[in-house]
């Protein structure tokens, strides 16, 4: 072969590598912003879902202290109205029981 055909052919070769080259690199830098848009839309997804996780756990425990704490003003209106049945069963002993004492106050002053 001619020297000038083997020269023309070389760089017909290297055109060819520099080309494959450049679209292989292409080809790498739109999988990269691939991989990095996948990787944005799935970390934004967990930041929404754990957002979502994060709200319904909060209703959850919100429900609960709710509930818990008509649950104490049930039980304390109970303890309420138990107290105020035994006082008005004592008021005719306990006043018994003063209008006794102050007798004995008077007789013992007389």
């Amino acid at each position: 072969m001619p020297r000038p055909e083997v020269l023309e052919r070389i760089q017909s070769a290297e055109e060819e590598a520099d080309e494959i080259v450049a679209l292989a690199e292409n080809d790498r830098d739109e999988r990269i912003a691939e991989a990095r848009e996948r990787a944005e839309e799935i970390r934004s997804e967990a930041e929404r879902e754990a957002r979502e996780l994060k709200e319904q756990r909060l209703e959850e425990a919100r429900e609960e202290i709710d509930a818990e704490c008509e649950r104490l003003l049930r039980e304390g209106e109970q303890e309420r109205e138990a107290l105020e049945d035994v006082a008005e069963r004592r008021v005719d002993e306990v006043t018994a029981y003063v209008v006794e004492l102050f007798q004995e106050e008077v007789h013992a002053q007389t």
